[in-house]
Formats: structure tokens, sequence, C-alpha cells
């Protein structure tokens, strides 16, 4: 169950009773293939694995398992300041994760999977799935490698918060302590809208493209889930884990690619964002980005890439195991960006599915489709995710910058922008530092 903008769907396309499912793709039920577990994106909102059909990347050597489970107020309310019985509530949507992850070490051999070699992989909201599980002790051992696809936007929830939307939910809804249990009886729509207005009588509404994410999502409580992932590191119980992760060139960027733009307008419009930063914004980008346009500089992304250079900074100092980064500048030729889940496609193997991306593939799209789908495949088989026909990629640090670039040219590029990012950090995440001197 999740908003669906107006748009009324059946009970066999959305079901309150029958959300928690799995999709299983494999070539050979007699084999013992490494096991890929995707976990759609949708910020903990909203989102169906439905999106991301898994057979093109299990051609690759692989199982995919797909999930679906309990988003938004259904997967997050926490009534714990309420009742005990509800202790667990807050974090429901990522324990039926868990018990997807517990199905699959029980079941995965009868599709030909391997069991004891399962790799978690998501993108947006996915990614921050997978950084979640990373940092909860009940899916230790349920999975050995991990990856991050565009899904460092910090989510800042912290358990006093959780409680105090908890009960601003009973209140909304005029239910008290002692009946609690009505709560059950509330039709989906009702629930999900009293929430909302909850949300804005107290701890706020956030707003879409800011950078951090609150409300109906991951609460770390000490048992259930250890710490919130990306702030910046994980905890020790994932130390073993391998890692790959990465952005897109733009993200969730408002694009400038369809106008002329000359420097002048370019420049008016960054300093809303940089102010005095501005001209060392220039300077620096076009260190990093040589051959840079006006519109460039306005459509990067400002939002993801920061912040995962300085996770992959923190994850890399005390871990055992090693982790790679990526970065996907691959454009459409429909709104010439490299946009917030654009990679998915080539990953997947499935350019047939995005027509309004992709229109026809040409040779060399189905090229780097092949390439990112066996880089994929391959670092679920080994966690490292060298392939045949692409550039040697070692393991990333902070002095190194070690990042593959995934485009029709495919190359290595050691820390092209850490001066460029900071000036992002420094600029682009005031809110996320005002809430930090606030909640401490």
């Amino acid at each position: 169950m999740q908003p669906t903008h107006g748009r009324e769907l059946s009970e066999a396309e959305m079901s309150e009773k029958n959300s928690c499912v799995l999709y299983v793709w494999t070539t050979d039920c007699n084999a013992r293939k490494p096991v890929m577990v995707w976990l759609h994106g949708g910020g903990f909102d909203s989102g169906t694995s439905a999106w991301n059909p898994g057979m093109g990347l299990a051609k690759k050597d692989v199982v995919v398992v797909s999930v679906n489970h309990r988003l938004n107020i259904l997967g997050f309310l926490d009534l714990s300041a309420a009742s005990d019985k509800y202790r667990y509530s807050g974090n429901v949507g990522m324990l039926d994760v868990v018990a997807a992850l517990n199905w699959v070490k029980t079941n995965i051999r009868q599709f030909g999977g391997d069991p004891d070699n399962v790799t978690i992989f998501g993108e947006s909201g996915g990614g921050g799935k997978v950084g979640t599980l990373l940092c909860m002790p009940k899916a230790k051992g349920l999975f050995h490698k991990a990856i991050i696809m565009s899904g460092t936007i910090l989510n800042v929830n912290t358990k006093s918060m959780s409680e105090e939307l908890g009960l601003a939910v009973l209140k909304e809804l005029d239910i008290d302590k002692e009946h609690l249990d009505r709560i059950k009886d509330i039709p989906y729509r009702q629930l999900y809208e009293a929430g909302q207005r909850a949300m804005a009588a107290s701890i706020g509404t956030r707003k879409p493209g800011t950078p951090m994410m609150w409300g109906f999502g991951p609460t770390p409580d000490g048992e259930v889930l250890l710490q919130q992932p990306f702030q910046p590191d994980f905890p020790d119980i994932s130390t073993d884990i391998p890692i790959l992760i990465g952005t897109t060139f733009n993200e969730l960027q408002p694009l400038a690619y369809q106008r002329a733009m000359t420097m002048e307008e370019a420049t008016a419009q960054l300093e809303k964002t940089f102010g005095k930063s501005t001209k060392q914004y220039i300077k620096e980008f076009a260190k990093t980005y040589p051959n840079y346009t006006p519109q460039d500089l306005v459509s990067i992304d400002w939002l993801f890439r920061p912040k995962t250079i300085i996770t992959a900074d923190a994850i890399t100092k005390n871990r055992n195991a090693k982790t790679y980064m990526y970065m996907f500048t691959w454009r459409s030729p429909v709104n010439k960006g490299s946009v917030h889940g654009h990679e998915l496609k080539f990953c997947f193997n499935t350019l047939h599915h995005s027509k309004n991306e992709l229109p026809q593939a040409t040779q060399e799209d189905l090229l780097l489709a092949d390439k990112m789908s066996s880089v994929w495949a391959q670092f679920a088989h080994t966690g490292d995710p060298n392939t045949e026909g692409l550039p040697s990629w070692k393991a990333y640090n902070a002095k190194n910058g070690e990042m593959m670039v995934f485009d029709y040219k495919c190359y290595i590029s050691n820390n092209p922008d850490r001066k460029l990012e900071k000036i992002i950090d420094a600029n682009c995440f005031k809110q996320l530092d005002d809430f930090r001197a606030t909640h401490r």
C-alpha cells in the first residue's frame, strides 16, 4: 500500500493483506549460483519490485530475487511509546526484508541459488534499505555482499522523533493507549492521511529533494537497528561485507539541457546556492570536467555524490572488506541527462523496458548494458567487480579515490572531484547541519 496520486489500483496490483511477496528469476533450478536480492526505491514510502524485472540479469549466471514489503505508515509507525506490545512497530518494514532474506536462506536452493553467497542491492530508497540492513543485527549472516546505488540520502529519524510521531498519529485518530488495537480497523487511506497530518503537526513534513529524510522510515532503537546508515559509516557487524557504491552524474538535480544558457545565466543561478563560493565552485568544476557546458554547472548532482564520498572515506578506514566506487555518466537521448535511476536498465540488462528514456537502443547502448550487468553479477560472485574488457579497478580509499566511470567508454578516475564535492557539501547541506546542531 502506498500513495497512488489519484490513480486507483486494484487489489491484484496493491494489497494491504498480500504485500509481502518476492519474485525469483533463475535459468537453472539445479545449479548453485550466487543470489542477488533486489530492494526497490521509493524512499521507504512507495515503489515496487515490479519496476525492475530480473531475467536479463539472471542470464549473467546469478539468481535474482526481488522483494515487496510494508512501506510508509504500515511499515514504520512507531507505537512503542504507547505500548510495549508495539515495541518493534517502527521497523517492521525492514523486518519484512529480513524475513525475505530468511526465506532466501531456507528456500533458494530450490531455484538454483546458493544461500551462502547472497548480495543485497538497491537504488535510491533501495540503496538506503541496503545501508539499513548493514546496521541490523538480525540481518547479519543472511547476506554477504552489498551494492548501494544512489542511496546515501540521510535518514535522520531519532527514536524520540519516531515516538513523537506515533503518538501524534494516535491523537489524529482519537485513539487512546487503552484502546490501541483500534488502529488495526482504520482503513489504509484514512491511516495514511492521518499520518501526514500528524507529521506536519509534530516533527514536520519533509520536502522531497532535500538532503535528508525523516518520518515513516527506519528508526534506530539499539536493538533492531543499531544506527542510521551513512552517518557516515556502518557498525562493526558489517565489517566483512564487500560494498559497491556509486551515483549518476545528474541524479535528482533539475536539468538545464533543453535550452541554451550563457555562463552569466549559469553563474546567476549558482549564486542562489553557493553565494560567495560560486567562483570557487566554477573553478573546481572546470578542473574536474574540462569540457563542461554552462548547463552542466547547474545540472550536476548536488545531493548524493558528496555524501557518497564521505561515506566511502569512512567505511574504508577500518573495515575488513573492500569497497569499490563507480559513477554512471551515460546520457539519455531524451532528456540529455544521466539522472536518478537511469543506470537500472543497464545493470539489469533491460534496455527494452525503457522507451521513455531510450526509445531505440544502439549497439553502444547494448554493449554498455552487457558490461554493467556483467560487473554487477561478477561482484555477486566474488565481491570483486573486475571483469574482462574493462580497465583494472582497485578498491577505493580516501587517498586513491578510485572510481570506475560507466559510459560508452568506461575508464578509471582517481579523486577527480574531491574539492568540488567539499564545496557542494558545505553549501547544500545547511539544513542537515542545523538539524544535527539541535538533535545531539
